[in-house]
C-alpha cells in the first residue's frame, strides 16, 4: 500500500524549496523503500534547484543519505528489510560493456527505480540523482543500497553517498595518488577537503590546498593539507610551482568546476602529471586551451564521476577506516538540521559558512 511521507521539493527554477507530502509506492521488482535517517545537503542539490542539471521540475531533492531498508520488491536478494545502507547513485548493471570488461565503476547503464514518487495530486517527481532522500522515506533501485556496518552514525555514513566519496575517490581512484607524490587541490569545500583526506591516505608527501576563503583554507589544514595558497593574493599556479621545486604538482585535483580554475590546474601540474576534474561545471561553460600545450605537457586529463567508485567495494572500506580512526568522516559534519531548514542550509552553503549541513530524520 502506498505511503505518504514528508519530503523537500524544488518546485521550479530558483524557487524556494518547500516541504510537501510525497506519495511513496510499494516497491516493485528490483526496488526498495528506505527509511531515511540522515541526508547531507550537497551542492548538487543546489544545482538541481537552480535548474543547472536539467529542467525536469519538480525535483525531490537529497541524495547523500543513509537509512534502513523498510521493504523490498520481487527478486531483490542483495538487501533485506532491516539492513542499514548508504544510498548510491551509480547502481551498476553488471551487463554493459564496462561491467563486462571488469570496470563496473564506469557502468553505462546504472539503475534507478522504475516507479515514480508523486505529489498528492499525482504530479510525478524527479528524484535528485535517482534518489530523492530529503524525505522520511524514498523509493530506489535495490542496487542503490549499499550495506555498511550499522554501528556507524547515519549522519557520518551518509556522506559517502556523494561528496566525501567523490573527493576521496578523485585522489585514490582517478588520480592514482601514490606514496611521496605532490598533490594540489583547488577548491576546498566538502569535495575538495575529501580529496585532501584521500591524498593523505594514499601517502602523498605534500598536499597543497588552494582557495579564496581563509576559513576554508584553515579547515583544509585541519583535514590534512600541508600547505595552503590564497588565490586572491597572487597567481596560484606560480605558488604551487614554488612549493614543488619549480615543477608543479604530480596530481592536481580541480574541485570547483569552472574553466578558470581548470586552466590553473592544467598549468599547475608537473610535466606528465595528472589533472582530475571532480568539480561539476554548468552546461554553458566552455574551456579553451592551446592544443600544443595539451600535447606538449603530456600526462593525463581526467574527469572523476563519483570518484570512480564501486560502492560495494569502497563504502564498507571507508567506513572501516573511519572506525579504525584512520580517517575522520565526522569532521565533515558542520551542523545537523531538520527537513524545514534545507533552504537556509543552501544559503549557508553559498556563503561558505558550512562544510556539510546534514538533515536528521
Amino acid at each position: 500500500m502506498a505511503q505518504q511521507v514528508q519530503g523537500v521539493v524544488a518546485p521550479g527554477r530558483n524557487e524556494p524549496v518547500r516541504v510537501e507530502t510525497i506519495v511513496i509506492p510499494d516497491p516493485g521488482p528490483g526496488e526498495a523503500v528506505v527509511k531515511i535517517q540522515a541526508c547531507g545537503v550537497c551542492h548538487t542539490d543546489l544545482h538541481y534547484k537552480q535548474g543547472a542539471i536539467n529542467d525536469e521540475f519538480p525535483f525531490l531533492l537529497g541524495h547523500e543519505a543513509a537509512g534502513v531498508v523498510e521493504s523490498v520488491g520481487e527478486g531483490v536478494t542483495d538487501v533485506a528489510p532491516g539492513d542499514f545502507v548508504v544510498l548510491n547513485w551509480r547502481a551498476v548493471c553488471g551487463q554493459c560493456r564496462a561491467c563486462l570488461r571488469g570496470r563496473p565503476w564506469y557502468c553505462f547503464d546504472t539503475h534507478n527505480a522504475q516507479q515514480k514518487m508523486t505529489l498528492l495530486d499525482g504530479t510525478e517527481l524527479s528524484p535528485a540523482l535517482g534518489i530523492g532522500a530529503f524525505a522520511e522515506k524514498t523509493l530506489v533501485a535495490s542496487g542503490q543500497c549499499t550495506k555498511v556496518d550499522p554501528a556507524v552514525a547515519p549522519e557520518v555514513a551518509g556522506l559517502l553517498g556523494c561528496g566525501v566519496m567523490a573527493g576521496i575517490g578523485a585522489a585514490l581512484n582517478t588520480g592514482n595518488v601514490g606514496r611521496g607524490d605532490t598533490v594540489a587541490v583547488i577548491g576546498c569545500g566538502g569535495v575538495g577537503d575529501a580529496a585532501i583526506v584521500g591524498a593523505r591516505l594514499a601517502g602523498a608527501a605534500k598536499v597543497i590546498a588552494v582557495d579564496i576563503d581563509d576559513r576554508k583554507l584553515a579547515k583544509a589544514r585541519e583535514m590534512g593539507a600541508t600547505h595552503t595558497v590564497d588565490s586572491r593574493a597572487g597567481d596560484p599556479v606560480e605558488a604551487i610551482r614554488e612549493l614543488t621545486g619549480g615543477f608543479g604538482a604530480d596530481v592536481v585535483i580541480e574541485a570547483v568546476g569552472h574553466p578558470e580554475t581548470y586552466r590553473q590546474a592544467f598549468y599547475a601540474r608537473d610535466l606528465a602529471g595528472t589533472v582530475v576534474l571532480v568539480g561539476v561545471p554548468t552546461p554553458e561553460m566552455k574551456l579553451e586551451l592551446p592544443l600544443l600545450d595539451v600535447f606538449g605537457r603530456g600526462g593525463a586529463l581526467k574527469s572523476s564521476w563519483y570518484g570512480d567508485c564501486l560502492p560495494s567495494r569502497d563504502f564498507p572500506m571507508l567506513i572501516d577506516l573511519h572506525q579504525q580512526g584512520r580517517i575522520d568522516l565526522g569532521a565533515f559534519v558542520t551542523e545537523t538540521i531538520g527537513l524545514g531548514d534545507v533552504e537556509k542550509a543552501f544559503g549557508r552553503m553559498h556563503e561558505g559558512d558550512v562544510l556539510r549541513s546534514v538533515v536528521i530524520l
